[in-house]
């Protein structure tokens, strides 16, 4: 959102809270009623859970079932909790099967028991179907509801088709073409059958289908269709039969949520998966304190490091000054080379079989940096202190440096490889094996120029 419409958001929002605070439900809902459905959803992400479930049931049926599509399913499952059973079966009927799928993975067992034993057979049959594929694949997060036509089909034909499925189908922009057994052998736009004549045979002006495999990562897929810019993608079977379609939105939505998680994981945190302001205190706790407690461990060997060249320090106070600095570059540089590589993997541009290559350009990399800043410190620690520190500094520079774009680049690969996340095992795991592994270098470099 652009810094007016997040300004007219909290003014909305201030407004909501003061009427809520006030008691006035008469005129608050008459405020709501007046707002479209998307300036309505980011207000009550910022209202407090009570806020929120009061707002939520004084808005008309209509918009409440656009709101309740647009909130995270963390946010969706806290409403359902809070309504009753009425209003919780007509909510979660109105939803798309995707949607549903979505929401079930937020819910406790026993209430995604309960809501989709009250759905109509054929909604639960597209929903359970949907459930079926394994958790993180396309298969949870495409839509059965879709049209398709046959490749021997007349555009009046297919055109037919699409009018008749119009009210049930989630998109009708992008058409999988099928052959007699539902394989995809094609895609039309309605663009295309809008031009056509009647009488022109679909396989003539058909395009070739760029697809997913229902098995596949959601990520993946979504990135597919994203980079490929199809407003729909043909979601299909190990025998190429159509099973559904990822539509773009929802191919949006999976690699936000996928680029949430990565910095979420980056920076030594678990993520939130809902919106920030809706995310009480505690949440924020459990999503931060176990990683603290790993890095903090994790910490104990630098100071194990320190405790073994203990002498080494007295005997040279000064080095001491310069240990902030050098583990802190270390990092600095291989958190750099994780972040980018991380990026990399996620947009395909690398593989786990090119390790080795990003291993090369790395280390070269890192070399060039240390150089730069190795002369610089070696400058400055030499005018400063004495050209011998200041040599230890220049050569531990180059070497940390190098060490760390290596290790940073290498390790998402690593993870990747023995199919790990790539974001655990980045900045926060990456730092603190780079502080300790640097130190070594330092006081070895160090023992060796002084002499100690």
């Amino acid at each position: 959102m652009t810094t007016q419409q997040i300004q007219i958001v909290d003014e909305l929002t201030a407004s909501v809270a003061r009427q809520l605070a006030g008691g006035d439900l008469t005129r608050l809902a008459a405020t709501l009623s007046s707002l479209p459905a998307d300036e309505l959803t980011p207000v009550l992400e910022r209202l407090s859970l009570k806020q929120r479930a009061i707002a939520f049931r004084l808005l008309p049926k209509e918009t409440a079932a656009e709101v309740f599509d647009a909130l995270d399913p963390a946010l969706q499952r806290e409403l359902l909790e809070g309504m009753h059973d009425t209003e919780v079966t007509r909510l979660f009927a109105e939803l798309d099967p995707d949607d549903r799928a979505w929401l079930l993975e937020e819910t406790p067992a026993s209430l995604a028991t309960r809501l989709l034993r009250r759905l109509p057979d054929d909604e639960r049959a597209l929903t359970a179907a949907l459930l079926g594929y394994p958790l993180g694949s396309v298969g949870r997060r495409m839509t059965p509801e879709y049209v398709s036509v046959r490749e021997d089909a007349t555009a009046a034909t297919a055109m037919q088709r699409v009018r008749e499925r119009l009210d049930e189908a989630e998109t009708v922009y992008t058409i999988p073409v099928l052959d007699a057994q539902r394989r995809v052998v094609g895609v039309v736009s309605l663009r295309d059958l809008l031009r056509a004549d009647d009488d022109e045979v679909v396989s003539s002006f058909m395009r070739p289908a760029q697809t997913g495999v229902v098995t596949e990562d959601a990520e993946v897929v979504a990135r597919r269709c994203a980079e490929l810019s199809r407003l729909a993608l043909p979601i299909v079977d190990s025998e190429d039969r159509l099973v559904g379609m990822l539509t773009l939105d929802d191919a949006v939505r999976i690699l936000e949520h996928e680029e949430s998680e990565d910095a979420a994981r980056q920076g030594g945190t678990e993520p939130l998966r809902r919106p920030y302001l809706s995310t009480p205190v505690r949440t924020l706790v459990k999503s931060r304190v176990v990683w603290l407690l790993v890095l903090a461990v994790g910490a104990t060997l630098t100071v194990q490091v320190l405790e073994v060249f203990e002498t080494t320090l007295e005997q040279v106070t000064v080095l001491a000054l310069f240990v902030p600095l050098l583990i802190g570059t270390g990092g600095n540089t291989g958190n750099q080379a994780a972040t980018t590589v991380t990026r990399a993997l996620a947009l395909g541009d690398v593989l786990p079989r090119d390790i080795l290559k990003v291993l090369a350009r790395e280390l070269r990399t890192g070399a060039l940096l240390g150089l730069v800043l190795g002369v610089l410190g070696f400058t400055i620690a030499g005018l400063v202190y004495s050209w011998q520190i200041g040599t230890v500094i220049g050569l531990t520079l180059l070497a940390v440096c190098t060490v760390a774009a290596a290790v940073g680049g290498g390790m998402p690969l690593l993870a990747k490889a023995v199919r790990v996340d790539p974001a655990v095992f980045s900045n926060p795991f990456i730092s603190t094996f780079v502080d300790a592994t640097g130190l070594i270098i330092y006081f070895l470099i160090a023992r060796a120029v002084l002499q100690l």
